[in-house]
This record gives structure tokens, sequence and C-alpha cells, in this order.
């Protein structure tokens, strides 16, 4: 017996040794396996908190982790509603090493997002985003800010720019949209022209009380057709007798009543002298201002401004070359001695064209990629190119008057054909949506493991409400938890915003056999800013079986 053991003890030796090696080796790892799901710094309190709705802005911006963070990498940035950074600033580490502060400038009203990216100490990354609200900031612009429907308190039309195709009435409305713009920059312009050259220019006063007939003439009739008719349109529906509530307490109506009132005064304002012909343009222009998408938009005090200037320099432009036109036609020697003012004066007007509608295009566009999304933008770009063209023929023009030559007739003629497309379509994108018109999300996604909804309304920039769905398989059973994150795809680095989900009672008939339904809902400010957006959705069933599902979305 005793010989036997002493054979086999070597082998009981060596065994022993190989276990106790790999229990060496397997303790640590358990333990750094037991432990690492505590190991993360996890997010444990934030100043200001998500969804907070403050007064008044902090002064900065403090994280506090259930561990210590390496404050020299990773970052803090909060963003504005238009996913800018608002600070430069690095962000601050006490000496406890498990909170960051990033002081913060002094925050106007508006929607923020704090987004983190921090390395714990143990060397894991750590990252989140979450939203606050600083006063009560109006909603982020879309087509809908332009709809005069919902202005004068009549929406039973639908939204703005609902039409998808261009109908005989549509077509009517542009071409009298057409018409009265025409008319009133000629009518402008003319006027100007009248009070700049009065008294100095004799042999030119008959012809600018022609035309300056012509122009108010045509400026009654157009404003006629196009009070009427857009009137005609927002009432769709409504007695006769509440077109007087519309014109007379709407301001809507009242600017459209103070445009006719002074379409039909301008008749006697040629006779009255240069200081009322003055009065009567910036009176015409500044009512003008506050009839478009520049009232739409905040601050309107800049952007109203920002579009009388476009439409002053406009009408001495299109007033001017009306007349240069007209007296090549009837009197070349006039035309020889009105060029070089028409010159010089269109040449600083176009350059204002330009300067009033790039800054009015960056208050429209939250962004330069906006001009490929709608049709306005489509035809800005197609002024911007004749706007272009006027340039360069404008220079030709300058250059022959210069030498004293008299304006060459095709370059007039060409100049002439520039500015009828340039009226045209600055008439049409004038009376349509700069911005694309947000839709609702309504996401539905079949699958034989999981059935999954996402809606999320209105689908803006600030509060929406969020309802999430879920089917599962009877065999599987209701789930443990559902989450609903947003990613940003503009801002990758960013980290997902949760939103905090509630089961509520589904009434809507949508059942499926085999399958049982989880519904969740939550509501507020958890879409910070434009841009294109995943919805993702993780469930997690009784077993700790995680499903996915991803849906890509935008707003603007």
């Amino acid at each position: 017996m005793n010989n036997i053991w002493f054979r086999i003890r070597p082998a009981f030796r060596r065994l022993a040794l190989w276990i106790g090696i790999a229990l060496a080796i397997w303790a640590p790892l358990a333990w750094l396996q037991t432990g690492s799901a505590s190991a993360h710094a996890v997010l444990e309190r934030s100043v200001p908190e998500p969804g907070e709705r403050m007064e008044e802005g902090p002064a900065a911006v403090e994280l506090h982790f259930n561990e210590a963070v390496e404050s020299d990498v990773g970052s803090i940035a909060v963003l504005d509603d238009r996913s800018n950074p608002v600070t430069e600033a690095r962000p601050e580490a006490p000496g406890d090493r498990k909170s960051l502060r990033l002081p913060l400038p002094e925050l106007k009203e508006g929607r923020y997002t704090v987004s983190y990216k921090v390395v714990s100490a143990d060397g894991h990354p750590v990252s989140g985003s979450y939203v606050f609200v600083v006063g009560n900031p109006p909603a982020s612009p879309d087509a809908s800010a332009f709809d005069l429907h919902k202005q004068v308190g009549h929406e039973g039309h639908g939204g703005y720019g609902a039409e998808k195709q261009l109908t005989v009435e549509q077509f009517i409305m542009y071409t009298i949209r057409v018409l009265y713009y025409a008319a009133l920059l000629l009518a402008a312009g003319i006027m100007l022209w009248y009070a700049l050259s009065k008294g100095r220019q004799p042999a030119l006063e008959p012809w600018l009380a022609k035309w300056g007939l012509y122009g108010m003439r045509a400026l009654l009739t157009g404003t006629l057709l196009y009070v009427f008719m857009s009137t005609r349109e927002l009432m769709e529906g409504l007695p006769l007798a509440d077109w007087g509530s519309l014109l007379l307490s709407t301001s809507v109506g009242q600017i459209w009543l103070s445009l006719l009132l002074l379409a039909a005064v301008g008749f006697a304002v040629m006779k009255a002298g240069r200081i009322a012909a003055l009065l009567w343009t910036a009176a015409l222009l500044a009512v003008e201002s506050l009839n478009g998408h520049a009232a739409a938009m905040e601050p309107k005090a800049m952007t109203v401004a920002a579009d009388f200037v476009h439409l002053l320099a406009a009408a001495v432009w299109v007033g001017g070359l009306t007349l240069l036109l007209a007296l090549w036609f009837g009197d070349r020697k006039e035309a020889g001695r009105f060029a070089p003012a028409f010159s010089n004066a269109a040449w600083l007007s176009v350059a204002l064209l330009a300067l009033s509608g790039i800054g009015l295009t960056v208050y429209f566009m939250p962004g330069w990629d906006y001009l490929f999304y709608t049709p306005w933008g489509t035809l800005l770009l197609i002024k911007s190119a004749l706007v272009l063209l006027v340039m360069i023929v404008g220079v030709l023009l300058r250059l022959r008057v210069r030498k004293g030559h008299f304006p060459k007739g095709t370059l007039l003629k060409m100049d002439g054909i520039l500015m009828a497309l340039i009226i045209v379509i600055a008439a049409i994108f004038t009376s349509i949506s700069p911005l694309p018109e947000n839709e609702p999300v309504n996401w539905h996604q079949m699958g034989e493991e999981m059935h999954v909804t996402v809606r999320i309304s209105p689908n803006v920039p600030g509060d929406n409400k969020f309802t999430v769905k879920v089917w599962l398989p009877e065999d599987v059973g209701t789930p443990k938890s559902v989450a609903l994150r947003l990613l940003s795809e503009d801002r990758p680095e960013s980290g997902p915003i949760d939103i905090p989900l509630e089961p509520y009672e589904d009434d809507e008939f949508d059942a499926f056999d085999g399958f049982v339904k989880a519904t969740y809902r939550s509501e507020g400010p958890y879409l910070p800013y434009a841009g294109r957006w995943i919805a993702e959705v993780r469930v997690l069933d009784r077993d700790d079986n995680e499903r996915v599902k991803r849906h890509p979305f935008r707003n603007y």
C-alpha cells in the first residue's frame, strides 16, 4: 500500500500545483469581473438636473460621479438650441476628483444640452447627455411659423405648404403676387428717383411723372387684387361678414389696409414735393417689410430692418433701370445723361441687396444645408445666380458710361430681362416657407422576436410627446425594462439622451396574436435642437436578453 502511494504521490503533487496556479490566476480575474459592475464611474447627481426648467441660467454645470474621474481627459459641452457650444472654457475639478464643474456665461432663454464624455480613474469611458431649459423659450420656427391661417386663427385648410401640387388657384395667386411685387418696387423706385432728381434734371421730370403715374396705377390694381385673393384664401368657407373682422381685427388685415391706403394716396404724393415722396416711400416699404417672412422671425426688429433695406435697394434698382430703359427707347441723349447717376446708384443698390439678402438668409436658415431642403432655397440659389449676372452686366455698363459712351442696348435689354426674372422669383419665394415642415415620427416595425412602435409628436426642437409600444412573444412575457434613447447623428461625439419613460394604460386596438404588449410614454424637452437623430429602443426581457431597434428621423 505504501508502495502504491509512493508511486502516485508525485502525480497528486503535480495536480495540486496546477490547481494552485489556476486558482492564483482565476481569483484576481474573478474579483475584477465581479467588481467591474461597480468599477465604472456613474453620474449620481447634476446641476442643473435633467429636464429641469429654470427661471435664470445657471452659473455653471456640475457633474457629480460616484467614483473619481480624470479631469484632464474627455470633455463637457453645453450646446444651445442650434447645437452650438455656449462656452470654450475647460471644466474644473475639485479636490475629491469625483465631480466636474464647467463655468458658463450668462445664458438667455432657450433649451440647452449638457453633453459629457469623461474617463473614470480606472480608465473606462463614461458618456451621456441631458437637457435643461432656461425661461420659457418659444417653439423653434419651421414652416408653420409662416402660416397665415394660424396667424388669423383659421386653421381649417391644412398646414403651410400642405399642397404638394400647384393648383390653378395657386397659379393665379402667384401671378397676382408677381404683379403686386413688381408694381410695388416700380412705384417706390420711381418715387425715390423723383425725390432725388427733382430740381436737378428738369428734362427728366416729364418722364418721372409719366412713369410715376404708371407705377401708381399698377400698385393700386396689384394691391387690390392681392388683398382680395389673399383674404379669399384665408376666409374660405367662412361667411362674408367675417372678412371685415379679418381686415380690422388682425395684424395681417391691418397691414393690407395700410397698403391699400398708401396705394390710393400715392397719386397725390408726387405733387406734394420731395419730402412727401420720401416719407411715402419709406412708409410703403416699411409696411411691406411687416408683410413677409421677416416679421415671423426673431429678433423681429433686426429682420424687419434688414428686409426694409433689401426692399429699398431693390426699389432704387428697379425704378432706375425701368426709367433708363424708357429713356433709351424714347430719348437716347437723356438716357446718356441719366446713365452715370443710375450706374452709381445701381452698384450700391446691388451691393446692399446682396448683403441684406445674405443677412436674412443667415437668420432664416439654421444652416446653409437648409437651402437644399425646400423650393424656397432652390429659388434663392437661382436668384443669387441671376444677381451675379446682374453684377457682371452692371460692370460692363459702368465701364461704357465712364468712357463717355451711350449705354449699349444689348446690355440694357439683358439687364431688364434679368430684373424681370429676379422680380418673378422674389415674388414667389417671399410667399412660400423658407423652412421645411416638420412631421411627427410614427414608426412601427414587425419582427418574429419583437414588434415595436415609436411616436414622437410634433417632432420639433423643444417639448414633445414620446410613446413607445413593445410586443414580445407570450412565452417571453412582458419586458423587464424598456428604454428610449435619442442619439444625434450630427454630433456623434455627444452621449445619448435618455427619455424617462413611464408605463400607461393604452386603449388602442393594436393587439397581435401570440404577443403581449407593454406601453410607455413621456413628455418633455428631450429633443433639444434640430437635426438628424436616431431613436433607439432597448428592451430587456425577464431572462435579461436585450433586444435593440433603431430608427433614423430628422426635424428642422
